[in-house]
């Protein structure tokens, strides 16, 4: 799993950095072709993905120069790596390899699930941070993310997928079997990961628009940078405790 790591990490920071030249916030983010690679890595190799992108998006930011929001992003892709394979392994023990309507719709939705989630940590941390506003940073990350993994992570799946489970390289290959979880909390788990993430990206659009303060954030700061986060924190750790149960 740690060789599985680094190669994660290697892949994804070697498909940012040629990249990096075509910038959607300079200094920031960039067109990234590279972000399916986290979803098909988590589908493949589970836990190694999650810290393989994590490592990898930070090794990438090293050509975009360091900053203190490198770690918003190493959080954010950190979850963009874990967040496939454990609400997939939470809900079915099917192939996560686009087939039928209800596969390929889960594997939209699961993706769909790890951007937002993604999206709303960098969004969230950068704002605090007052380097650029949630309306703008969540939505480019968002769809940045979004786009390239629905557009790319289907295809990749079908080809590699059958070829790394013959070699027996699959997360579950190595750890070995789990234990299922009991269903209530799988499902209690999986809804508080969903509902969590959409409620903490929305409010981040609706509070740094200045269109609404969560009750527990009544503050006024320049940017609304408090308001977003600490407004956002309960949502997001709601997210994070959905996690932990699966």
């Amino acid at each position: 799993m740690v060789v599985l790591t680094a190669i994660c990490a290697a892949l994804y920071a070697a498909l940012l950095i040629p990249f990096k030249v075509v910038p959607l916030i300079p200094g920031i983010t960039e067109f990234r072709p590279a972000n399916a690679m986290p979803v098909v890595c988590s589908f493949l190799f589970g836990p190694a993905a999650a810290w393989g992108a994590a490592f990898g998006n930070l090794i990438g930011d090293f050509f975009g120069g360091l900053g203190p929001g490198d770690v918003f992003g190493f959080l954010g892709n950190l979850l963009y790596g874990l967040v496939p394979y454990a609400i997939w392994e939470a809900l079915t023990d099917v192939p996560p390899v686009p087939g039928g309507l209800v596969v390929s719709a889960g594997l939209l939705a699961v993706m769909a699930v790890a951007s937002t989630l993604c999206a709303a940590v960098v969004g969230w941390g950068l704002h605090l941070l007052g380097f650029h506003p949630f309306t703008v940073l969540g939505t480019v990350v968002l769809v940045n993310n979004l786009v390239v993994a629905a557009v790319l992570a289907p295809f990749l799946l079908a080809v590699l997928y059958p070829r790394v489970q013959r070699a027996r390289l699959l997360y579950r290959d190595l750890l070995g079997p789990r234990r299922p979880l009991p269903r209530w909390r799988g499902f209690l788990g999986v809804g508080l990961a969903v509902v969590g993430t959409g409620a903490a990206f929305a409010a981040g659009e609706l509070i740094a628009a200045g269109r609404w303060v969560a009750p527990w954030a009544m503050h006024a700061t320049a940017g609304h940078r408090l308001e977003v986060g600490l407004g956002l924190l309960p949502l997001l750790g709601l997210a994070v405790a959905g996690l932990a149960l699966l």
